[in-house]
Parts: structure tokens; C-alpha cells; sequence
């Protein structure tokens, strides 16, 4: 069984020496609620991020009987490199395989790792380390989404509120154009006037007289 760490550059480390066994741990993430009348209850959340410790040892010397490769890393090089991995905070690809059989393969940050040295073995440096499964932030954007349109009353333009009377009495100085203007609202809307009123101006529209009661469009 080999067990090695691939980092994001492209690097690849082996451990020289396989841990005796491998804790992986795993456990649902609830949250605690405080129901009125109910006490506390815990409701289920996601899946907790994975944590996964072993220990071993990183040997002086090789020796045949126990190290996966030759030559063996210097124990601090080695050390030194993991500590690398922890301050730098980049997933690691984590592999541990037998054969073609990859046990596991994930993504994985180093999250902690232990040291100790043991007399009579001069030049070891034993070690535990823990690795944390790890997956990328998603950041959900909130997707704005438009009301749901209400009907759509139609609304006629209003251009004035001032009601047109329907006749009006010529006084003197009146104009067709005035009148128009004044009551309609365009002196342009003179010949509206003279179209609705011939039979009392007669032929002429700037003849019109004081008294004359006209109809107004």
C-alpha cells in the first residue's frame, strides 16, 4: 500500500514508511434548536468535513524490511515540506492506494501535524498528521427575480381636467383663433370651430359677432 500527496505545482511526496492503521472520521452535523414547549432538538444539517490521521516515521536510514522507496528522504527535508503544505493552506490531492485500488483519493488540506523524537533511534523523526477533506466555497448569488407583473391597466393620457364647454357666446374682440385657443387649447384648431358653426358666421370666418352663440367641437 503506498500512500503519497500530490500538491497543487504538481509535486509528489511518498510517505517512505506505512502507518500502522489510518482514522478516518465522520460524523453529521446537526444543529441545536430551542423549541418553545418542545426542549432543545437537534436538526440534521450537512455532512461534517472529513478528518483523517495517521502516524508514522521518517527513517534515517533505509531499510528494506519497512521503507516503500530508495534512497529515503532526510527526515527534516521531509518534516520540512509537510510543515510547508500546513502554512501554505492549498489542498492536497491525499492517496492512499493498494495496487490500482485507490482507497482514498480527495482533495484535502493538512491541517495539523505532530513531532517527536524517540532515544536510541537517532535520526528518526516520528509524526502524526491530520488531514481535513476539502471542497470549494460556493457562493450562491441571490438571482433577482422581477414581481409578477401585475395586470397592466391601460391608462389614457390625461391632458386637462377643465371641461370644453359645449357653446359659447362671441363677446367683442373675439377671434375664431382665440376662441380656439382659448377653449381647445391650439389657435390651429380654429377651422374645427368655423367647420361646426358655417350656418351661423356664414362665409367668412373672421366675421364673427359679439352675441353669436357657437358650438364648440
Amino acid at each position: 500500500m503506498d500512500f503519497l500527496l500530490r500538491d497543487s505545482a504538481g509535486g509528489q511526496f511518498t510517505f517512505p514508511v506505512n502507518p500502522e492503521e489510518v482514522t478516518i472520521r465522520r460524523e453529521k452535523q446537526y444543529e441545536t434548536v430551542n423549541i418553545i414547549s418542545l426542549g432543545e432538538i437537534d436538526v440534521p444539517q450537512a455532512e461534517k468535513v472529513k478528518e483523517i490521521t495517521f502516524s508514522s516515521f521518517f527513517p534515517a536510514e533505509y531499510d528494506e524490511s519497512y521503507c516503500r522507496y530508495y534512497p529515503v528522504k532526510d527526515p527534516k527535508t521531509a518534516m520540512d515540506y509537510l510543515t510547508t503544505c500546513m502554512v501554505a493552506k492549498k489542498p492536497l490531492r491525499l492517496i492512499i492506494a493498494s495496487g490500482d485500488v485507490k482507497v482514498i483519493n480527495a482533495l484535502v488540506l493538512l491541517s495539523a501535524h505532530n513531532t517527536s523524537l524517540k532515544g536510541g533511534e537517532p535520526g528518526d523523526i516520528y509524526f502524526e498528521v491530520t488531514f481535513r477533506t476539502w471542497r470549494p466555497m460556493q457562493v450562491r448569488t441571490a438571482t433577482a427575480t422581477k414581481p409578477a407583473s401585475a395586470s397592466k391597466a391601460t391608462t389614457a393620457v390625461r391632458s386637462d381636467t377643465k371641461p370644453v364647454p359645449k357653446t359659447y357666446t362671441v363677446v367683442t374682440g373675439d377671434n375664431l383663433s382665440s376662441i380656439a385657443k382659448r377653449l381647445l387649447g391650439s389657435s390651429s384648431k380654429w377651422s374645427a370651430i368655423y367647420e361646426k358653426n358655417k350656418a351661423t358666421i356664414g362665409s367668412d370666418p373672421n366675421k364673427i359677432k359679439p352675441g353669436q352663440k357657437l358650438v364648440i367641437p
